[in-house]
Order: structure tokens, then C-alpha cells, then sequence
């Protein structure tokens, strides 16, 4: 015998919620149906999933395995369903994209009217975080798809292509490169480098595609890092050094009113990929060629 999906839903609410009472609540049965529907799966299972203490409930290791199963089976279920109820009819009902933050303010403000008429009927849940924590949620079946930048690793998804999104020198408008036509990268890596902290996938990308090290911060040497491309700006418009920006951003004016000049990268191929993600095999796999053929166009 196999644990139903009813079930595995009681396990999931009885840990969100830390007691039978408002776990019964929540799935809409009475406390009796909800503690029976437990047993029965630890009987299925052959072992306690919750041990019950006096401070609260605690999931005993088969327990944590089986929740985290049940994360991941449930999602799919619910998946099925969205997908059965917009069959023929891509991109209706509900949709959870994730992007990151270096390209949601300044791809969505241009796409979402977009989609919003195209696709009347879509209900699209946005959700801004990094990279690697976009990834880990599509995995487990929290988000149905993800805007992200490539290079990445895209073990067990697939992807669209959107856009290639240039990479730019930012320095003060009183460096000494502000006047040149274009910038060496080696030239900022002798200045004052500032990036985004560590976790944002554009610093590795512009590292990267410069073919430059992190710099380092020694005992004597202090380094600044950005938590967000705003920060950034600001820190360059005072004086504090030079960065890389997206020319996505640059284009939707994060720079305009700064002391900032922008330049082009003397470099092979200074871009980042902007690409629509989703899990290998997925049936909202159609979708997320639609939502980036819709992208593109924005």
C-alpha cells in the first residue's frame, strides 16, 4: 500500500502549523480524521514520522524524509492540475516565476503589461530572489519556471533563450577612463573594484567574462561589496570606485541623475544570457517557451 496524496498533505500541514488542532484547520477535517490519517501513514511507513513532546511536534528522521518527499510530490500534483485546467490554453491560471534581482526592475516594468494583455487569464506570482535559491525552489517544485543569467549550472532543467544582455564599465565622471571610448578590464581590476557581494550570479559573470579575479581584502585592505545594482550605482557616483553594470539597467535609466559614465568592454564577449528555466521534463515546459518568446518581444 502507497500513502495518498491526502495523506502526505496532512504531514505537510501538521508541520507548517506545529499542532494536530490547527493542522485539522487548515485541510478542513475534524482533529479525529487528521490524527487517524497520520497514524495510517506511519503505518504505511513502518516507523513514527512525529514524536510527540511536551514542547511541540518533532519529525523523527523518516519523518523529515517524508516530508521532504511530500514537498516534492504534492507540488506535482498541484502542477498537474494547473496544467490540466489551461490544457490548449498555455499560460491561464496560475504561474510562479522566480527572477533574479538583477533583472526583475528592469526587464517586468516592460513585460508584464505585455503578458498581462496577451495572456488575460494568467495569474503570475513573482517571486525576486538569488540564483542559486531560484533554482533549489523550480527543483523541489516551488516555482514553475525562473528568469535567470546564464552561464549557470542547468543540471536537470531546461531553457529558453530571451536576451544577450551587454556588460558595461561604470566608472566616476572624474576617473581618468571616463574619457576613453572604451575600457581595457585590466584597467578596472588596478582601480578601486567594487561588486555585488557574494551569492549575485552578475559578479561571477562579469569576472568572468573579463577574465578577472575576485579582488581580495587583506588584513590592511578594506573592499566594498553591494548588496543591490542601486547601492552599486551610488557607491560609484560618490567616488568610491568602479563597477559592472547590465546594459539592461542602464537602459531603464539606473544611471541617469548620477555622476556616472558608462562605457563598452574591450573584451571578447563581455554579455551575460538572459534565458527562461524550467525542470527537465516538465509539462509547463511549453510555457516557459511561450513566457520567453513573449519576453523577447518586450
Amino acid at each position: 500500500m502507497l500513502p495518498t496524496l491526502r495523506q502526505l498533505q496532512y504531514l505537510k500541514l501538521l508541520v507548517e502549523h506545529g499542532g494536530f488542532g490547527k493542522a485539522a484547520e487548515a485541510a478542513h477535517v475534524t482533529q479525529p480524521t487528521l490524527s487517524a490519517g497520520i497514524q495510517e501513514l506511519e503505518k504505511i511507513l513502518g516507523a513514527p514520522v512525529v514524536d510527540r513532546a511536551r514542547s511541540g511536534l518533532i519529525l523523527t528522521d523518516v519523518g523529515e524524509a517524508a516530508l521532504a518527499k511530500a514537498q516534492v510530490i504534492l507540488n506535482e500534483a498541484d502542477e498537474l492540475v494547473q496544467a490540466a485546467r489551461s490544457a490548449g490554453q498555455p499560460l491561464t491560471g496560475r504561474f510562479r516565476l522566480g527572477v533574479i534581482p538583477t533583472i526583475a526592475p528592469f526587464l517586468l516594468p516592460r513585460a508584464l503589461p505585455l503578458l498581462r494583455s496577451r495572456f488575460p487569464d494568467l495569474r503570475l506570482y513573482l517571486r525576486e530572489d538569488l540564483t542559486q535559491r531560484l533554482i533549489a525552489a523550480l527543483k523541489s517544485g516551488h516555482l514553475d519556471a525562473a528568469l535567470i543569467a546564464l552561464p549557470f549550472d542547468m543540471t536537470g532543467l531546461d531553457s529558453a533563450h530571451v536576451a544577450h544582455d551587454e556588460i558595461l564599465a561604470a566608472l566616476p565622471a572624474s576617473h581618468p577612463l571616463a574619457g576613453q571610448a572604451r575600457t581595457r578590464p585590466s584597467e578596472l581590476e588596478d582601480g578601486d573594484l567594487i561588486l555585488l557581494e557574494d551569492g549575485h550570479c552578475l559578479r561571477d559573470h562579469a569576472l568572468a567574462a573579463c577574465g578577472l579575479r575576485p579582488p581580495r581584502q587583506s588584513d590592511s585592505e578594506a573592499t566594498f561589496a553591494a548588496t543591490s545594482l542601486p547601492t552599486l550605482v551610488q557607491m560609484v557616483g560618490s567616488g568610491l570606485g568602479v563597477t559592472f553594470l547590465p546594459s539592461m539597467a542602464v537602459a531603464a535609466g539606473l544611471t541617469e541623475g548620477t555622476s556616472i559614465e558608462v562605457r563598452p568592454l574591450q573584451a571578447e564577449d563581455p554579455t551575460r544570457e538572459i534565458v527562461v528555466a524550467w525542470r527537465s521534463g516538465s509539462i509547463r515546459g511549453v510555457e516557459g517557451r511561450l513566457l520567453a518568446e513573449t519576453l523577447r518581444e518586450a
